[in-house]
């Protein structure tokens, strides 16, 4: 088990069941969307995103990212981390048919994945020695523009190429695709890979 310093949000109950095997911290549910009426909880949310900040991790579907897209409005930007996990098609053991899309759940990740989404994600571990990395350069909309994944002829197509992949999530749109791959690799890593590359 792991120590994390940031609060952890989830969708549900599963979701938490699973991550609270795995990591020692904070974790709150949203209720999948019983978010958008509950002042109270989003209360809490700013108040633990202010005191030790906050790693939003929902599901990769459409209605995950409607929950995401509702948090960023209502938290402030800069306490929040964000931990995508990947896009997995298949179903849960606890559910007799696969959800809507078809595609796993926080619940339906193995450990070793959600571990690497929240590293990914910047969670600070308590459990290391307590060196900080060293600050990665941003990767900016023109270096996206550079690489032909975004606001040209084909860069749809590329985008969804370079998001199967970097297995991120396939709901990511051109500014969440730049802020996911600075919080996941950094301008270095991504043009050592060649994937910033005109």
């Amino acid at each position: 088990m792991f120590r994390i310093k940031e609060a952890i949000v989830v969708e549900g109950r599963y979701d938490k069941n699973t991550l609270s095997q795995l990591v020692d911290t904070v974790i709150l549910e949203t209720s999948g969307f019983a978010i958008f009426q509950d002042a109270e909880r989003l209360v809490l949310l700013r108040r633990l995103a202010q005191a030790r900040g906050l790693i939003m991790l929902t599901d990769s579907d459409g209605a995950g990212f409607v929950i995401r897209n509702y948090l960023k409005g209502a938290i402030d930007p800069a306490l929040v981390k964000h931990a995508y996990i990947p896009d997995r098609y298949g179903k849960e053991r606890r559910k007799r048919r696969p959800g809507k899309e078809g595609k796993l759940g926080v619940e339906g990740m193995p450990p070793q994945v959600l571990e690497q989404t929240l590293r990914q994600a910047g969670a600070t571990f308590l459990d290391e020695a307590g060196e900080t990395p060293p600050p990665k350069r941003a990767i900016t909309k023109a270096d996206l523009y550079a690489a032909g994944l975004s606001g040209g002829e084909g860069s749809a197509q590329r985008r969804r190429e370079l998001l199967k992949t970097l297995d991120l999530p396939e709901h990511l749109s051109p500014n969440a695709l730049l802020v996911v791959l600075n919080a996941l690799y950094g301008y270095e890593e991504l043009a050592e890979r060649g994937f910033l590359r005109a």
